[in-house]
């Protein structure tokens, strides 16, 4: 596309360039302009509607011929500078040496390539004024018919006023681009721009986009004001881009580093503009709002490309973080230098909801795989630590104490505070994960330690299962008053557990008590050569840890083990033995009532509180050593009214260790089952429910 080099006047040629050349250099130095990229057909198109209009512009065209067409256009521009210049006074005021710019503006007549140069040298006003009467003139030759035998000389001419006033929009943008990009501010050619910007508004004040019939180049208004806007867009663009960021290969902490860079330079960019720039334009141009809303904008759309990489669980808190927290901060645009000028207020969501929603629930689906290698952590360590090693359970109170209830509250205290940072909405769905990674993680934790607790004896199994316990029900009241959570689930779960592992504990004292309890009644036990407290020994070597046992749940278990002992102890007694004479019954009663009260006072002074198991095996005692059938019956009675679960088959069997025969067995339960009928024992207090009757008992 070529330019005409010739002025308005037929200027000659420049001495320094043949036509031809300066041609060429013009036509190089304005076609890199972005704005030029335009069909050329159209200018021959509209040639024709112009000319098919002509007759209606003699009119005009006679009211003007008196007078030199440029001529007329330049004073025409002045004039309208000047009146510009007048309304707007106060507003130039305002801007730094504002008053020089806003001087009248001389039109010279000059050939395209001296406007460009103008133009390169950013003497933009005085390029301005020859460009506009370059085009008043084409737009007077047109109104006087002087291209209607030339119609392409009107096209070549639009063109170079058109390309022209391009050359001087990339001016501004290049003018706002360097405003930020250089080290300091030239407050000179910023009010130069703003005074142009005005100068060409008032200009084309009074016509539309279209204001020549068929050619939408001349006469239109250029909205550089728009330009400037989109420029600083760009400009805040460029600037968001240039943030550094290394890969995550690099650097593990990319994503914090690149933000944090972010901030920093955008910051510095924004005092520059408070301090140095914003004076120099109009308040009317709202400099440090434009900027604001432009640097937000273009962090948006950047943040927007962030958040749809993949990211991991801490690259999402971070972005999370920063926009919830660090944007609007003092680290950001709350910082105190950039006050009052940079306001928040107004500003748009920095993230689309759709998008900041996708970010939480991101979050949220990469805490699930990270809560659950914790939980994981916990339950390797304690197998690991403790376990295998067979490290005593800690002591704290006199308690045994594990740190179960400590890692799993700090869990959830650690992620819900994080969390909580974010939004309120976010903490509810951490903690509703934490809860449920938790209630899949206790039988996750009970069958290892119970798979452990079988595979081998260790003397730390009590300590540890006591430790748990009281961990597990130090945990439940923890996340009901620190986090308010509906534990309800939980407990029953933990209730479960405790089930189990009280079975445990109890299988681990019947292996331990079972074979001294088989020796009950047997020969080598009525001769005392197992020591009287041999059973209550082995005993008290479990039972003791249940006093490091949180209350109530070490007295419950406490109360099952004391139960559970009179029970096997009474099992074993009634079940058929060889015929004692008496003296051999005498010995083993004194013996029953010599054990029984050694198993009471160590159960009992470990704090069981069975004191109703007390005259269980007495009574039987007592039975098995009576001579007289009276007392006999007494003691039956006193029996049966203390266990009214008892039942007929358990009365005949305890008689047949007497010797009594099966007709003297019957009457004396007869006589007793009234007692046993009026009974005011509780309800709970069971024992020979639980107890299995031997099938024969009539061998004596």
């Amino acid at each position: 596309m070529e330019l005409d080099t010739r002025s308005v006047t037929s200027e000659p040629a420049s001495p320094l360039n043949s036509p031809g050349e300066e041609k060429m250099e013009v036509a190089c130095e304005l076609s890199s302009s972005d704005f030029q990229r335009r069909d050329s057909g159209f200018f021959e198109r509209g040639i024709k509607t112009m000319l098919s209009i002509r007759k209606s512009k003699q009119s005009l065209k006679k009211e003007k011929g008196k007078e030199d067409s440029g001529t007329w256009n330049a004073k025409r521009l002045l004039r309208t500078l000047r009146t510009y210049e007048e309304n707007t006074s106060l507003a130039c005021n305002g801007m730094e040496k504002v008053g020089e710019l806003c001087e009248p503006i001389e039109a010279k007549p000059l050939s395209v390539m001296e406007i460009n140069e103008l133009i390169q040298k950013r003497q933009l006003l005085e390029a301005f004024a020859s460009i506009k009467l370059m085009e008043d003139e084409t737009i007077s030759e047109w109104d006087s018919e002087k291209y209607s035998d030339n119609p392409q000389e009107f096209v070549r001419k639009s063109k170079d006023v058109d390309l022209l006033y391009n050359s001087i929009t990339n001016a501004i943008w290049s003018i706002v681009e360097g405003t930020l990009e250089d080290p300091t501010v030239q407050p000179t050619m910023l009010t130069s721009m703003v005074t142009l910007i005005a100068h060409e508004e008032a200009a084309h004040r009074n016509t539309d986009s279209a204001a020549r019939p068929g050619s939408d180049l001349l006469g239109r208004p250029r909205k550089w004001r728009e330009q400037w806007r989109e420029a600083i867009n760009e400009s805040a663009r460029k600037r968001v881009r240039k943030a550094p960021m290394a890969s995550r290969e690099e650097e593990t902490s990319w994503l914090d580093l690149h933000l944090h860079f972010l901030q920093e330079h955008l910051r510095k960019d924004l005092l520059k503009i408070k301090t140095s720039v914003k004076k120099c334009y109009p308040e009317e141009y709202q400099v440090c709002d434009t900027y604001v809303e432009a640097f937000h904008n273009a962090i948006a759309s950047h943040l927007q490309e962030l958040s749809r990489e993949p990211l991991d669980f801490h690259e999402v808190y971070t972005l999370l973080d920063w926009v919830a927290n660090t944007y609007h901060s003092e680290l950001f645009l709350g910082h105190p230098e950039l006050k009052p000028e940079v306001k928040t207020e107004n500003l748009s969501l920095l993230l689309k909801p759709a998008d900041w929603d996708r970010l939480k629930n991101d979050y949220i689906a990469s805490a699930k795989g990270k809560i659950k290698s914790y939980f994981g952590n916990i339950l390797r360590l304690e197998g690991k630590e403790k376990w295998e090693k067979e490290v005593h359970s800690e002591e704290m109170e006199n308690l045994y104490h594990a740190s179960l209830s400590f890692d799993i509250q700090t869990i959830f205290g650690e992620h819900m505070k994080l969390s909580r940072d974010i939004s309120r909405s976010l903490e509810t769905k951490m903690l509703e994960l934490c809860m449920a990674e938790l209630l899949e993680f206790i039988p996750r934790f009970e069958q290892e330690f119970v798979a452990w607790s079988t595979a081998q004896d260790s003397p730390i199994f009590v300590p540890h299962l006591v430790a748990y316990i009281n961990s597990f029900h130090d945990l439940v009241s923890g996340l009901e008053t620190a986090f308010h959570v509906n534990t309800e689930q939980l407990q029953k779960i933990l209730a479960a557990l405790t089930r189990n592992f009280t079975n445990i504990f109890l299988t681990k004292l019947r292996t331990k008590a079972q074979p001294l309890l088989k020796k009950i009644l047997t020969k080598n036990w009525i001769l005392e050569t197992e020591r009287p407290d041999s059973l209550a020994f082995a005993v008290s070597q479990f039972s003791e840890h249940l006093q490091h046992m949180r209350e109530p749940l070490g007295q419950e278990l406490l109360h099952e083990v004391h139960k559970y002992v009179v029970k096997e102890y009474v099992t074993q007694v009634i079940k058929p033995r060889w015929k004692m004479n008496r003296e051999t019954r005498q010995k083993v009663s004194r013996k029953m009532s010599q054990e029984a009260a050694i198993i009471h006072n160590i159960l009992i002074d470990q704090g069981s509180d069975a004191d109703w198991l007390l005259p269980a095996i007495d009574h039987i005692a007592n039975i098995i050593g009576e001579k007289k059938k009276d007392k006999i019956k007494a003691y039956v009675k006193e029996l049966c009214q203390d266990y009214p679960d008892i039942r007929k088959e358990h009365v005949l069997a305890i008689l047949a260790l007497r010797g009594l025969g099966r007709a003297t067995r019957a009457a004396i339960f007869r006589q007793a089952r009234h007692a046993q009928e009026s009974s005011d024992r509780g309800e709970g207090c069971t024992l020979f429910a639980e107890i299995d009757v031997p099938v024969i008992f009539s061998c004596f």
